[in-house]
């Protein structure tokens, strides 16, 4: 049995710098036809220049017929000139409210539209998406939640606005997905296998430990419904976030579950497993290139029913399930 994905898409990857970046950009470059690569680097991409700068890094570590889609991080006066200058060299700006995650200090503080707007009527009117990790400060299971009132607010005051709640977690941004027409979300892997009970309900699993965090079954289930189904207004997005074993599993454990080298043959395992494989070309591709409006390389993945066993270690990164057995391999890559 084989299963043929055409130009699987990653809408959602970090890929770090330096040596992580060399270790981490082959395993994405190998089986994706492109990926959206986020800007929350230290200090974080807010620059042509350092904007350029990573592109040409990824490139120069990535497989053939692979396209990094870039992105800037948000900055409340980024002006229209600029963004203009650069639009065809970026797919998205990220929204990180400061301190959410992984080097986002530098992240907004205050969500008083009149403080944004000028940066956000500029991507209005120049078509350019803004990509948000939506969260507030508050109790960690509940912060996605409370910060859909943002998501609404931002969605109401800028209709043209084309907004992407990332790696979405709970069952209330289900609920307002098709509330608004210009909202659409990302859904990672381990949102939709996981709760927060395999991360603390027997053993520390820090390795499931991620911003946003895990949620409840009932916000697994919903997230996993507009998954199989293929929603059109959501996409697959990793959300693969690598940090070494020592910094997952140290004192003050690192957020980010790696996932890149195992997504696809574990989303084909899930997806068959609900009966649902005729809709996974839509979620990992079909449906980011309608929302992004994209043309990403041509690039064949044969998927085969043959046992794969997930390695322990990739280098340093302990990678989600690993050491367990899947029952899905990638035969080629054309």
């Amino acid at each position: 049995m084989k299963l043929i994905l055409n130009s699987p898409l990653d809408m959602h990857l970090h890929l770090r710098d330096g040596e992580m970046l060399k270790n981490v950009t082959p395993l994405t470059s190998d089986n994706y036809s492109a990926a959206l690569v986020m800007p929350n680097l230290t200090p974080p991409i807010t620059t042509k220049e350092t904007l350029f700068k990573y592109r040409d890094e990824i490139l120069a570590l990535s497989s053939e017929n692979f396209k990094p889609y870039m992105s800037l991080f948000f900055q409340k006066d980024y002006n229209y000139e600029f963004l203009k200058e650069l639009k065809d060299e970026i797919l998205v700006v990220k929204l990180y409210p400061a301190g959410a995650t992984t080097n986002s200090e530098s992240g907004v503080v205050n969500f008083n539209i009149e403080e944004l707007r000028p940066t956000l009527e500029a991507m209005s009117e120049l078509e350019i998406p803004l990509s948000i990790h939506g969260e507030s400060d508050g109790f960690f299971l509940d912060r996605e939640a409370e910060f859909i009132p943002v998501y609404e607010k931002l969605a109401e005051a800028f209709p043209k606005l084309k907004i992407i709640m990332e790696h979405i977690s709970s069952k209330e941004a289900v609920k307002i997905l098709d509330k608004h027409e210009n909202l659409y979300a990302s859904i990672t892997l381990h949102h939709i296998l996981y709760t927060f009970d395999d991360v603390a309900g027997g053993k520390l699993n820090p390795h499931l430990f991620c911003k946003p965090v895990l949620k409840r079954e009932k916000d697994r289930r919903a997230i996993l419904k507009l998954a199989l189904n293929a929603h059109p207004k959501v996409m697959f997005g990793s959300d693969s976030a690598p940090h070494s074993q020592e910094a997952k599993e140290g004192a003050l454990g690192a957020a980010g579950v790696f996932t890149a080298p195992v997504t696809l043959q574990a989303l084909a395992e899930l997806f068959e497993k609900h009966n649902k494989l005729d809709n996974l070309q839509k979620f990992v591709s079909n449906n980011a290139k309608k929302i992004y409006n994209i043309t990403p390389p041509q690039k064949e993945v044969v998927l085969v029913k043959e046992k794969f066993s997930v390695p322990k270690l990739y280098g340093n990164i302990v990678p989600i399930l690993a050491g367990q057995e899947l029952s899905w391999s990638i035969e080629s890559v054309k």
